[in-house]
C-alpha cells in the first residue's frame, strides 16, 4: 500500500469514528465527547475515561488505546485488523467503548 492509499483509508476510519460518535450521541444520552487533532481522535466518556485513536503513518497502522489495552491495526484491503489477533477495529472499539460507558454502544459504520 502506498502512503497516499494508507492516508485515504486511515482518514476514512477516523471520519467513521467521529460520525459514529455523533450518531450515538443523537440516538442516546451516552454523552461521549470526541475531539480531533490532526491524525488523532480522542473519545471522552462521562466518567472522564478516554479512548485514543491515532495514525501511525510510518508504519501504515492505526493505534487505539483504551482502559483495556493498546491495539495496533493494519488495513487488509477491506477491514482494519489487529496485528496480534486479527480482530476487527470497529468490533473492538464497540466492545471497549461499551465497557467504559457501562452501556451497549455500536460504533460500526453505517
Amino acid at each position: 500500500m502506498t502512503d497516499l492509499e494508507y492516508l485515504e483509508h486511515a482518514e476514512t476510519l477516523l471520519r467513521q469514528v467521529e460520525q459514529a460518535c455523533d450518531r450515538i450521541n443523537e440516538e442516546s444520552d451516552a454523552d461521549i465527547d470526541n475531539q480531533r487533532v490532526g491524525g488523532m481522535v480522542t473519545l471522552i466518556f462521562p466518567d472522564r475515561s478516554q479512548i485514543v485513536i491515532n495514525l501511525q503513518k510510518p508504519l501504515h497502522e492505526v493505534w487505539m488505546a483504551s482502559r483495556f489495552g493498546g491495539y495496533h491495526y493494519r488495513f487488509d484491503g477491506t477491514h482494519w485488523r489487529d496485528t496480534k489477533d486479527q480482530s476487527e477495529f470497529f468490533d473492538r472499539l464497540s466492545r471497549d467503548a461499551s465497557a467504559q460507558a457501562g452501556r451497549s454502544l455500536d460504533f460500526s459504520p453505517r
